[in-house]
Order: C-alpha cells, then structure tokens, then sequence
C-alpha cells in the first residue's frame, strides 16, 4: 500500500496552479448523460474521476480523456443504453448516485447501488428518493440497489427539501432536466459547484431561474449538438493550500481561481491574522508569524465548508489561544483528530465541536488517513512537524487532490511517495 513521507519544518515558497473542481465535475459528468456529444476542459485527472468514466463507460457512453489537456470527450449515440450503475463502481465514490437522476428522466428506468465514498457520515439517500418520487417516480431499496421506473416519463413538481443537501439538489436538477413542465426546488444546496452544474444544464437546454435557495427549471428542446463547457477551478483545493501557505509558507501564490468565491475562506484567514493579497485570478499568501484564535461553525455555501474543517483545524493548534470548531454537516467528521493528537496536537471532542489549544509545536509520526480531506490534514500537519511523517492510506488523497506531491515539491516541501 502506498505512503507518503515527509520531513516537514520547510518553508514553502513558489507558485500552485488550482486544478478544475472535482465536485463540480462529477455532477456534470452525470449530467453528460443527458447530452450528444460534451467536450469538458479543466477536468482533474483524480481517481474519483476516473470512476465515474468507467461508470459511464460501463451504461454504454463512450468517453475519451486526453491527458495532457485535461479534456473528456463524450459522446452518447449508443442504442444500447445499460440503466445499471453497479456496486464496484458507486463503491468508493457517493457521486455514482447521481447518475439515477440522468437515466431515470432520460431512458424512465435505472438501477444504481446505494453509494459509497468517505466515512464521514451515514449521508442517507432520503432526500435523493423523495424528490424522485414527487416528479413520479416509483422507487424500492433491493440487495442494496435503488430501483426506480418512470413508465410515462417524470413530471415536474414542487419540492421542498426538509434540510439543505448538495447530492440531492444535483439529483433533482438532472431529473428535471427530462420532466414534463416544471420543476420547483426549495430549500436547495448553492454551492458553486452547483451553479457550474446550472451552466451546464442551460448549455444543454434548460431554462433555469435561482433566488436564494429557490430554483425554478423548464426544460427546453435541445439544440446543439455539441456542448463545450470549462470546470471552475476547485475552490477546496485552492483553500488547503492556502492553509498550507498561512502555516508555513514564505510567499505562495495561487492561480487559476475565482477569488470571489473564497471569500469566507480569505475572511476567516485574515480575522486569524494570515497576511493574504488578492489578485485578479491569483492570491498570494505571506508569511504570518502570529496566528490568533477563532471559532467557527461550518455550514452549507456561502457558509464555512465542511470540506476545510480538517485542513483549518492543523491551522488552529498553531494559533495562540483556545480555537473551536463546530461541525454541523456530518457526525463523523472529526476523525482526524486522534491522529493529529499523537503529533502533539492538544484537541478536545465535546458534542460536535472540536476544541483546539495552540500554538502547539508538532511532532512527526506514522499516521492513517481515514478519509479524503482527513488525509490532507495529515499532509498540512506534516509540514510543519519536527522530524519525519508518514501517512498511510493514500488512496484517500487520490480521490480528489491531483498532483499534491509535485505541487507541494515545487514549492520547496520534502514529500514523497513509496
């Protein structure tokens, strides 16, 4: 199984292109389905997506990545549609549900695995469902599989989501897509990656209307019968190393992003005293020598992600004082904080927040990635502790972080991979 090694106490120096948003480009990659022909630019070439291409591979799409330009071509002109997503492939990857909403509105029928992914939480399939079923869908749980048929096709509806879920907002949008009349979404996830799967959808046809958490789509004829579209830039990736860069960084800089989107992620920097300059496309972050303490809450867009509690938390034992962290969107998501502890990291667990004590001086170790973003908390940790870290469980960090050694190497970081 593969490592990563690091000998950390390095500073960091040097420039780090953003890659294209993962989160964004699943969904879209779902929605790719629904098109003829979709050429995708800025697609990051991690495992997740790599997975979803074989899943579309195998309900009978043909896809082609070509590497060097981080381009998918797709092209959907089968006959011979598979409306079965199977377990090896929605294993390791929760998105592999979305493709329920593509093939239910476009072939009325599909079987897909109840999902996988991190465990960072149960993250039911509920919300998912009962959208489904209001546009008409009839749907059971068997061996493990949703299977859902829509014999006269699905119709729009209005739905009211009981709590804000990013996967079952998606899943509606791409049910909708294909519903007769309209649809109504209220109560929906915004997150940017959203919007870029809306851009898309447009792109294809649809006309779409968004006030506050209020979606509104009409599905029209499709036109064209190619669709370019470019992933935005994956604003998860673009906050890690910015925390990398406020944790041990001389001066690095970020491209290749849209920096009103980070604007949570820069406020919550700054107000703990990172010295952080904003460029057009590009954020330089200085060194900071006294990091102050904070609490914060995360929430869905436009609030904190949880996706950055972990990275920001490493963050957090270097700040003086007594930081906290709430976490309000998974209940298993401070498993990383065992691990960080035996670096020296003095933390707390009570309810659902994580009590943080700084500035704590970390020591490396051998530690177990447990999920994806924990993963890359152990990196950040790494990189500012004594002596050697080794990170086992890798895998994680190949899900969704493409080309973190040779990023973090050109920058100055001693890490790599056995």
């Amino acid at each position: 199984m593969q490592k990563l090694i690091i000998k950390g106490n390095k500073e960091l120096s040097g420039v780090i292109s953003i890659s294209g948003s993962k989160n964004a480009t699943l969904p879209i990659l779902a929605a790719s389905i629904l098109a003829k022909k979709v050429n995708l630019t800025n697609v990051p070439l991690v495992k997740d997506i790599f997975t979803m291409v074989e899943l579309l591979k195998f309900i009978g799409i043909k896809v082609k990545i070509k590497n060097k330009k981080k381009i998918i071509e797709i092209q959907n002109k089968n006959q011979n549609i598979n409306t079965l997503a199977p377990y090896k492939l929605v294993k390791t990857m929760r998105a592999g549900v979305l493709v329920l909403g593509s093939l239910l509105t476009k072939y009325k029928k599909a079987k897909v695995s109840l999902p996988g992914g991190c465990a960072i939480g149960t993250r039911p399939v509920d919300l998912h469902l009962l959208a489904l079923k209001k546009m008409g869908a009839k749907i059971k749980i068997k061996d493990g599989y949703i299977v859902a048929e829509a014999k006269n096709g699905l119709v729009g509806s209005k739905i009211k989501f009981p709590s804000i879920s990013v996967g079952a907002t998606e899943n509606a949008l791409l049910a909708a897509f294909g519903a007769i009349g309209k649809t109504t979404l209220l109560n929906c996830a915004v997150e940017p990656e959203i919007l870029d799967l809306i851009a898309f959808l447009k792109k294809l046809g649809s006309k779409i209307r968004i006030s506050g958490r209020k979606i509104v789509l009409e599905s029209k004829i499709l036109k064209k019968e190619t669709v370019n579209h470019k992933i935005i830039f994956d604003r998860i990736e673009a906050g890690t190393y910015l925390i990398a860069g406020a944790l041990i960084g001389k001066k690095i800089i970020l491209k290749n992003i849209n920096t009103k989107i980070l604007k949570i992620e820069i406020d919550i920097l700054r107000q703990m005293g990172v010295k952080i300059s904003i460029l057009k496309n590009s954020i330089i972050i200085l060194k900071s020598n006294k990091l102050k303490k904070i609490n914060i809450n995360t929430k869905p867009h436009p609030g904190f992600p949880t996706d950055l509690q972990a990275q920001l938390m490493v963050l957090m034992t270097q700040a003086t004082g007594l930081s906290k962290i709430q976490e309000n969107i998974f209940e298993n998501r401070f498993m990383h904080v065992s691990e960080l502890k035996r670096m020296g990291a003095k933390i707390e667990i009570k309810n659902k927040s994580a009590y943080i004590s700084g500035p704590t001086k970390l020591t490396g170790a051998e530690v177990m990635a447990t999920d994806l973003r924990a993963s890359v908390s152990l990196v950040l940790a790494g990189l500012i502790a004594e002596n050697r870290t080794i990170v086992n469980r890798i895998y994680h960090l190949d899900r969704g972080y493409e080309f973190l050694e040779q990023k973090l190497k050109k920058c100055n970081a001693r890490i790599k991979r056995t």
